[in-house]
C-alpha cells in the first residue's frame, strides 16, 4: 500500500524564482510528504522469531531475580 504523492509546480510567465520554491514548499507541506519520509526514516524491521524468543527469556529471567531479591528483604 505504497502512496506516490507527485508534486507538479510549473513556472508562471512572470512569477520569480523565489515565489516557484515557495508554492512548491507549501504544496509539499499540504501533502505532508515531509512526515511521511520522517516516519519511514527510523523504521525498524520487526525482530525475528529467534530474538523475540530470546528478549522473552531475558525478560523472564529478570522478573525472577528481581523476585527473589524482594523474598530475600535487598529490595523493597
Amino acid at each position: 500500500m505504497k502512496r506516490k504523492t507527485v508534486i507538479e509546480v510549473k513556472k508562471g510567465s512572470s512569477e520569480s524564482n523565489v515565489a516557484l520554491l515557495r508554492r512548491f514548499s507549501r504544496r509539499v507541506q499540504e501533502a505532508s510528504i515531509i512526515n511521511i519520509v520522517k516516519k519511514k526514516r527510523f523504521n525498524d524491521r520487526p525482530a525475528g522469531k529467534l530474538a523475540r524468543k530470546a528478549y522473552a527469556i531475558k525478560r523472564i529471567e529478570k522478573r525472577a531475580n528481581k523476585e527473589k531479591l524482594r523474598k530475600l528483604g535487598k529490595i523493597q
